[in-house]
């Protein structure tokens, strides 16, 4: 494809982003302010249309980008917003929050206020392992189990003991496993303290035991969330509005956050930066009208959750892109300083 192709495919797509209608090749010859006549543009988009970039969806002069359009436009015409120093600014000061869990839902928020469409942030516990192991004694038979997970997330449990037990067991309990055993799933813990039980003050292996089993379960209930925020934006774009089918399976792909997750994991696989997917380029998005831009969020160098705009394939990718990047950075920083700031509270 001649640089003459390119510039007219990339027009006309940045035309439909924003008009939303099919594009004719007189106003395309006019936008694209290349020294061409609108016949010549005419053949440039019927061979555009062969290669499959474009396609007229009803009997009119007018043409519309279809999925490979798209991708083509995305992997090789994209040309990025970037965002400006006063809304940086905003951005990092609505992330400032203290909590993964405030930062998180204010992440969400955030894409979705900027985007104008929905705002995704996943987070994923690959292994239900720990960094540090607390108690808090809450009564004579009643302790509160604190978690910090690798990630930096607090967790924790309030569960009953057979027998009393006094603040200084507690404590042995905490800093034994919190010694031997950070950084290793529970599973690991679990067989080692089987075979080690009986080395142990009946008292010290009664704890133990009872920990190992709570600890999996809090861990296991947590291994993923799905925070979404203004999904209602989406019932406003018209590709959606006016289909019922559509709509359909909108209000499916929102409802079934397990997919979700599975999307935004399978689109930032090996990824260290943003990633569009297309919609209708395969099961994962059915939809060709929908599209995701999305970014991992790491932190201290390990990937935690992913976070993205969900939206219309017409959609700024230009601007979207940008507003992905710079809060996936953000974000990032923020959970590494809350993790920094633990590990530097633990030393």
């Amino acid at each position: 494809m001649d640089n003459r192709y390119r510039k007219l495919l990339k027009t006309l797509i940045e035309k439909y982003i924003a008009e939303g209608q099919p594009i004719g090749s007189k106003s395309l010859a006019e936008s694209s302010k290349l020294d061409i006549s609108a016949a010549t543009v005419r053949n440039v988009m019927a061979e555009l249309e062969d290669m499959g970039m474009i396609v007229s969806p009803h009997i009119s002069a007018g043409r519309i980008p279809t999925v490979r359009g798209f991708r083509f436009f995305v992997d090789t015409l994209l040309t990025i917003k970037s965002i400006k120093n006063h809304e940086v600014k905003l951005m990092k000061d609505a992330l400032s929050d203290d909590t993964p869990k405030d930062i998180i839902n204010q992440a969400a928020n955030l894409l979705s206020n900027m985007s104008k469409f929905a705002g995704v942030v996943s987070t994923s516990r690959k292994n239900n392992s720990f960094r540090q192991l607390e108690f808090l004694k809450l009564a004579d038979k009643k302790a509160l189990l604190i978690f910090v997970t690798p990630e930096g997330e607090v967790l924790n449990r309030v569960f009953e003991l057979e027998n009393g037990c006094s603040e200084s067991q507690l404590q042995e309990a905490g800093n034994y496993l919190t010694n031997k055993f950070s950084g290793l799933s529970f599973e690991t813990v679990r067989n080692t303290i089987k075979n080690e039980l009986s080395s142990h003050r009946d008292d010290l292996a009664k704890l133990l035991k009872k920990v190992v089993e709570e600890g999996n379960m809090v861990l296991g209930e947590t291994r993923s969330s799905v925070v979404i925020s203004g999904q209602d934006q989406l019932f406003d774009v018209s590709e959606l509005s006016e289909d019922a089918g559509r709509l359909k399976n909108l209000y499916q792909l929102l409802a079934q956050k397990t997919r979700i997750v599975g999307l935004l994991e399978s689109i930032c696989l090996n990824s260290k930066g943003v990633r569009v997917f297309i919609g209708g380029e395969s099961s994962l998005m059915p939809e060709a009208c929908l599209s995701v831009v999305a970014s991992p969020c790491i932190v201290n160098g390990r990937v935690v959750g992913t976070l993205g705009v969900i939206g219309p394939t017409r959609m700024e990718f230009q601007r979207v892109v940008s507003i992905v990047d710079v809060t996936a950075k953000l974000v990032s920083l923020s959970l590494s300083q809350y993790q920094n700031s633990l590990e530097g509270a633990v030393k």
